[in-house]
């Protein structure tokens, strides 16, 4: 019998495989060889389950001495026997090896080798272990065999070459002029015919194609034909089938099913680039076998397969039916039988199961049906087929080593109905591998009970059922094998038998837009609430009918869908509902009615022109939308003619003036949207319209609505004037908002006056809430039409959002710096002044590296002023914007001097001292002072001593007394690091003699609290009394007494005094409602509320520090007229005609439940006073239960009808007019009959 090998180089290369045997013996050494692996294979199993030690193999090592004379004559018979015919056969062998090799992407790979051996070996070459099929693929690989003249009696060597033209990538590396050196044309494709959005049942066989044009046609060039859906690559399969014809490409999808739902892309490839086109794919339901019953699940696959053990998952469908769905069955099959046995007894809840009693070495398929109370669904597709074994059972140790205990024991599914276990091997393993046995115990106690007492398990997972609900358990694991069982793992942590994974709560409001004539853009706010979502359901129903469609078969994830297949001319209420593994959640709530029709839409306005304006499509395809194209043509009747292109360079806005046009003809618009992938397919073609003169006076909608610096609570809105100013020019804009949720009565205005600019910041938003928008124009006609709605916008600041930075280099360079992370590759930074991109550079210099962006002023002046705001394209949004006011602009220059918050004061101290101090707003740690006194540096010493307080800013210098050589300039120069400030105090003349006469006058300044001005009154307009006093004292005063004495006249409203530099020590005069007190700033006030008779007299002003103190009497009594410049008494006016209740209501009101109440109170006042009710402190309207009158200005009255104990409570009836206001309170107490009865 003669050997057969099999060589591998290396793992980096390639893998070539060299056959050499006879002919003759070829097919017994193939059978006698199947023979021996099947029979060592039982042997292997069979020695393994059963535990068998493998008997210790014995080796005898022989040493035999040869002489020279024996080792010649063996070579000798060596030598004829390679002589003999029988005898040439020899082994194949490498005389050259492959090697590895680096080349670049897109060049020609060349793979060498040379072998010998006879027969003549042959060659298969693998890559990663799979063969490669040279002949399957000639465009991509070519093998070449050359050999090697020698001389006799050697047999010749072979050089084996494999040749692989360029892989494409995705995307390719290709010329940027696409121009293909190697066949040099530069090819372009077209693709026509194109399928469009198709939509198919359950079970049907749906194709879709298209015609692919390839120019210039190049003889034995194909080019690559990929499919895609949901941008994963399609491969062939017994449900997917792709033909190639050379001019058209079909993919056919036989037997839908639910999973072939998605969006379908075609792709081109050449030397040159690629073109690509896609088109959705909807998959209904097929029809019920019972009516009621739910459709089937879908994308059922399998997890974490090991030797008798498998998790199967399935996603739920999108109808459950005429009921909730119960549960889902599990159906398993072996591969090659058709026998489908139930794997769970009962329904289980949860869309993932484990599945157990798999036998080691098997294939299996599975499907799952959906069950409610009306029955059973279909089955769903079959998964993929999934083989029994443990994938990390390779590397196997001697026999007889008793194994280690497993590790990292974990629970990774925890619900009611069951708990999965999960561990790790032993290191320590015996030849024939492990089993496991799993033990539990109850939280609490020390008994632990082995699960599976019949046999251990093989694989590192184990399912335990039969748990008691809501008992806790901890659990361990152990090994064994034919030499004994292992110590026990560590034990997990109680744990909980119970559902841990929730139902998703209900997505937020749902908003839908238009898109064209049968579809609508639906978004909504995700769940806020759910773990591992599987993805949303859509569904819609027309207005006025129960009846709800399912709008897709597939969850999606995203919160943004198109619906397809909608009726135009209809209106379509829609919801959605999220769906995980636990079930489905409620239902958001349903959307506002929208009327499905196009979203061009056209407005005339003189004889010869039109303006059109159009919706942005609702999706970019990746890239910026760069401008539009408009075409047109002329309808006659039911005659229309040819499309024309009104454009040659596209438009920037969505809105047009098609010019040339002729009066009284009616034209079709179409618009098609260009990024840098190309132009997009044109729109549906608005309604024919007529060409004639507008007659209407307001102006047309405002156009190109858009949002920038979306913040979570402003955002700014910007739009462009409307293309018709009415009769007369728009003079300003109405911004309305609401929230997105909210209906067509939500309506808001934004501002109250009319907005002139073309941009407006909105502030007070709550973040995490999506708003939409709308404008109106204004001119002298009126108020025209609101624009297209904008939105809806999310509310939330951006992750990774920057804000303009204003930056002063060392040379007081202003500048504003600008970040943004997230840049594409083709990002700019726009920057602009009041909106409008800056194009005069003479201002402003744009320096851009990276992603950041620096503005430097040249010049700053007072031309700088405004809004600075930049923007970055191609990202998600990313914009800030800076305001430089005249404020704004000075502060900036002076950002390198050192503020200071009080310039520099003097204060005359105790006993001849004198206080020279300021405070700065701001310093570091590192400021210095130097002290200067006619401009000579003083220190610290016998005169002067200096403090410094860095953390209050607070600059002092101290001076023994204040001589008349003291006359000049005081100032403080201080330096921060290169930050520089300087204060001075002048000291010369009057400004120097008059605290230095005062010094002589009064050498000892008092030193206990003292009036410096008498306590003095002024009254406001508003008839209030403001009572004032300015005290001084070389010590904060620590208390103030403030007495009422002999009360003798009215005051009028209020009574507000401020009291300066003390703080309130007691008062006899307590706080209430009436009268308060407190203290703001340096000042305390007292006020009275409402004064009425009681309230005249006079007040005492007690000033106390502990040693001394002053008294003050301020009297408030006698009638007089109002006369600010009064400065001893006050004398103020009585109004007796200011608004007040004379009477008519009770002080307490006891009512039955179900009755009626009414109540009239009589006011007085002059002018007539204002009513309003109030209960609880709450103003009431009228409405279905109350009703307010207010007659003749003299009778107001309520009336509740069928009073509840909801109605019980304080209410009062307020009146106002100029000279004050007065409330009249009452209780109302609603009893029931019971209440009554129980009380008797």
């Amino acid at each position: 019998m003669h050997p057969y090998w099999t060589f591998s180089p290396s793992p980096s290369h390639p893998l070539l495989c060299l056959f050499c045997c006879s002919h003759e013996v070829v097919r017994g050494l193939a059978e006698a060889q199947d023979e021996v692996v099947k029979e060592e294979g039982v042997n292997y199993v069979a020695m393994r389950n059963l535990f068998v030690r493998e008997s210790q193999e014995s080796m005898t090592l022989t040493v035999e001495k040869k002489t020279r004379k024996t080792i010649v004559r063996e070579s000798r018979s060596e030598f004829r026997k390679k002589m003999n015919s029988d005898s040439l056969c020899h082994r194949p062998e490498f005389v050259v090896r492959p090697r590895g090799q680096t080349v670049w992407e897109g060049r020609t790979l060349k793979l060498h080798c040379t072998v010998a051996g006879w027969p003549k070996p042959r060659v298969a070459w693998y890559k990663n272990n799979v063969l490669i099929d040279a002949k399957a693929h000639p465009e991509k690989y070519t093998t070449e065999i050359q050999p090697i003249p020698t001389p006799l009696p050697e047999r010749p060597p072979l050089t084996i070459m494999l040749y692989s033209p360029p892989a494409r990538a995705n995307p390719s590396p290709l010329p940027a002029d696409g121009f293909s050196s190697e066949h040099g044309v530069t090819f372009e494709t077209s693709i026509l015919d194109k399928f469009e959005v198709a939509f198919g049942r359950e079970g049907e066989t749906l194709s879709l194609g298209c015609t692919v044009i390839i120019y210039p046609t190049i003889k034995m060039y194909q080019p690559e034909v990929v499919w895609y859906r949901n941008s994963v690559a399609l491969k062939a399969s017994r449900w997917v089938n792709s033909h190639w014809s050379g001019q058209r490409a079909t993919l056919t999808l036989t037997h839908l099913n639910k999973e072939d739902e998605g969006l379908y892309t075609l792709r081109i490839n050449t030397k040159s680039g690629f073109d690509s086109y896609s088109a959705y794919v909807f998959v209904r339901d097929a029809d019920l076998e019972v009516e009621g019953v739910p459709v089937a699940p879908l994308d059922v696959r399998c997890h974490d397969a090991n030797k008798d053990y498998v998790v199967v998952t399935w996603k739920q469908p999108a109808v459950e039916g005429s009921s909730p769905i119960l549960g889902y069955f599990i159906d398993k099959c072996e591969v090659g039988t058709e026998h489908w046995a139930q794997c769970n007894d009962s329904p289980v809840k949860y869309a993932r199961f484990p599945v157990t009693g798999l036998v080691e070495g098997r294939s299996y398929m599975f499907r799952v049906s959906a069950l409610n109370t009306a029955g059973v669904s279909r089955p769903s597709r079959v998964s993929d087929a999934v083989v029994a074994m443990d994938p990390s059972d390779r590397a196997r140790q001697r026999v007889g080593v008793v194994p280690g205990e497993p590790s990292e024991v974990v629970v990774t599914e925890a619900t009611k109905s069951y708990v999965v276990l999960g561990w790790k091997p032993p290191v320590q393993r015996g030849h024939e591998g492990v089993m496991y046995y799993i033990e539990k115990c109850v939280a609490g106690t020390d008994q632990w009970q082995r699960v599976n007492t019949g046999m251990p398990v093989k694989s590192p997972r184990y399912a335990l059922f039969d748990l008691e609900e809501s008992e806790s358990y901890s659990f361990r694991v152990r090994c064994c094998n034919s030499a004994g069982v292992s110590e026990a793992s560590g034990s997990t942590s109680n744990i909980t038998v119970g559902d841990k994974l929730e139902l998703p709560s209900s997505p937020g409001a749902v908003t839908v837009t238009r898109n064209c004539a049968t579809s609508i853009v639906v978004s909504w706010a995700a769940s806020r609430e759910v773990k591992q979502l599987v993805g949303y359901y859509i569904e819609y129903s027309v207005v006025g009918s129960e009846a709800w469609v399912p709008s897709n078969n597939k969850p999606v994830k995203s919160t943004r869908f198109v619906c397809h297949g909608l009726t135009t001319g209809e209106k379509y209420v829609f919801k959605v509902k999220a769906v995980n593994a636990a079930g489905y959640s409620n239902s958001s709530p349903l959307s506002d009615p929208v009327l499905v029709k196009a979203a061009v839409c056209e407005f005339t306005l003189e004889l010869d022109y039109m303006v059109l304006s159009w919706s942005a499509p609702a999706s970019d395809g990746g890239a910026e939308i760069t401008g539009y194209y408009v075409n047109y043509r002329t309808v006659k009747g039911e005659v229309v003619g040819k499309w024309h292109e009104l454009n040659s360079k596209a438009v920037n806005a969505t809105s047009y003036k098609a010019e040339g046009l002729k009066e009284n003809l009616f034209y079709q618009f179409q618009v098609r949207a260009m990024n840098m992938a190309g132009v997009s397919k044109t729109s549906l073609a608005a309604k024919a319209l007529e060409c004639k003169e507008w007659t209407i006076t307001v102006p047309g909608a405002p156009l190109g609505l858009h949002v920038l610096e979306v913040r979570d609570t402003s955002l700014v809105v910007l739009w462009d004037a409307p293309a018709f100013s009415g009769r007369s020019p728009v003079i300003g804009y109405y911004l309305d908002i609401k929230e997105a949720a909210g209906g067509d009565g939500a309506w808001r205005a934004v501002h109250e006056k009319v907005h002139q600019i073309k941009y407006m910041k909105v502030t007070g938003l709550s973040a995490g809430t999506s708003y939409v928008f709308r404008l109106r124009a204004e001119n002298l006609a009126g108020v025209g039409k609101p624009s297209g709605v904008l939105g809806p916008i999310l509310a939330q600041t951006h992750p990774g959002t920057h804000e303009i930075e204003v930056d002063v280099d060392d040379d007081g360079v202003i500048s504003m710096i600008f970040q943004c992370s997230e840049m594409a590759q083709d990002s700019e930074f726009i920057w602009s002044k009041n909106y409008k991109s800056i194009t005069d550079s003479s201002r402003i210099t744009v320096v851009t590296q990276g992603g950041k962006s620096r503005a430097i002023f040249n010049s700053p002046s007072l031309e700088d002023l405004g809004t600075f705001s930049c923007m970055v394209t191609n990202t998600e949004g990313f914009s800030a914007s800076y305001t430089l006011t005249e404020e704004g602009e000075t502060r900036t220059h002076i950002d390198t001097l050192i503020p200071f918050k009080k310039e520099m004061s003097m204060d005359l101290l105790e006993k001849g001292r004198v206080r020279f101090w300021t405070q700065v707003e701001k310093c570091t740690a590192a400021c210095k002072v130097e002290y200067v006194f006619n401009n000579a540096a003083v220190t610290a010493g016998q005169k002067y001593s200096m403090n410094f307080d860095q953390k209050t800013g607070i600059i002092e210098m101290f001076m023994d007394s204040l001589e008349v050589t003291d006359e000049g300039t005081f100032t403080f120069n201080l330096v921060d690091g290169k930050a520089k400030g300087t204060t001075s105090l002048v000291l010369i003349g009057d400004g120097f003699l008059f605290p230095f006469q005062r010094l002589l006058t009064s050498p000892s300044l008092p030193t206990g609290p003292h009036f410096v001005e008498y306590l003095g009154f002024t009254v406001t307009e508003e008839c209030n009394v403001l009572l004032k006093c300015q005290v001084r004292t070389a010590a904060l005063c620590p208390s103030l007494k403030v007495q009422r004495v002999e009360f003798s006249d009215c005051l009028s409203k209020f009574i507000l005094m401020n009291i300066f530099l003390f703080d309130l020590r007691e008062s006899k005069i307590t706080s209430s409602t009436r009268q308060e007190c407190g203290v703001t700033g340096e000042q305390l006030w007292l006020k009275i509320n409402e004064p009425t008779e009681k309230d005249k007299g006079k007040y005492t002003i007690d000033i106390f520090d502990g040693k001394d103190g002053l008294k003050r009497v301020f009297d408030l009594s006698g009638q007089g007229e109002r006369d600010p410049s009064i400065s001893r008494q006050c004398y103020l006016t009585s109004f007796p005609d200011r608004a007040r209740v004379v009477g008519g209501l009770p002080d307490v009101v006891a009512i039955q439940q179900g009755k009626s109440l009414n109540l009239t109170g009589n006011v007085w006042g002059d002018p007539a006073p204002t009513v309003c009710w109030l209960k609880n402190d709450k103003e009431l309207v009228t409405d279905d239960r109350y009703t307010l009158k207010f007659e003749n200005g003299k009778y107001a009255s309520i009336t509740i009808a069928g009073v509840t104990t909801a109605d019980s409570g304080k209410y009062a009836l307020r009146v106002s007019n100029k000279y004050g206001t007065e409330n009249g309170d009452f209780t109302v107490s609603v009893y029931t009959p019971e209440d009554e009865d129980k009380k008797e």
